[in-house]
């Protein structure tokens, strides 16, 4: 049995954000667009956009043109943001909320590991952000482009 650390929803909205990255400018960008860029089901994005928004990580326009922005520089948004926002916080085990879920938790050793892992986790998530994202992805698209289309030597000859 496999168990998700980041849910389908979160996997969603993340590729929403990026998406809302990826229009330059501050334009706001419909659902609707949203939902098509990203392939995923128009009424999920919609409720997506909402939680996203109620975490204050987009800002709505409303109007003809309206739409979704993002509410701060996509460099200071983190994955850990976007993942708290649609699924809470992340929690390895329910021994790590707190002493009255697990009255074990001060002693034990499976616990203090988990923390510590948990914790590396959090510090990860939080320093990765929507900016260094796509930049890691366009990095990766312009090393596929020089292994697929070599620039030419020219001889002189």
């Amino acid at each position: 049995m496999k168990m998700d650390l980041v849910r389908r929803n979160t996997d969603y909205a993340l590729r929403a954000m990026l998406s809302l990255v990826s229009h330059r400018g501050n334009e706001p960008v419909s659902s609707r667009e949203v939902a098509q860029q990203c392939q995923i089901p128009y009424q999920l994005t919609c409720k997506l956009m909402q939680k996203l928004h109620n975490a204050r990580l987009v800002k709505s326009c409303m109007g003809p043109t309206g739409g979704f922005r993002l509410s701060k520089n996509p460099s200071r948004i983190s994955l850990l943001e976007v993942i708290e926002a649609i699924q809470g916080s992340i929690e390895l085990n329910r021994c790590l909320l707190n002493v009255e879920a697990c009255p074990r938790q001060p002693d034990c050793p499976v616990s203090k590991r988990l923390a510590e892992l948990q914790k590396h986790i959090r510090r990860h998530l939080g320093s990765v952000t929507l900016s260094k994202l796509i930049r890691s992805n366009s990095n990766k698209r312009k090393s596929r482009a020089k292994i697929h289309n070599p620039k030419r030597r020219k001889n002189k000859g």
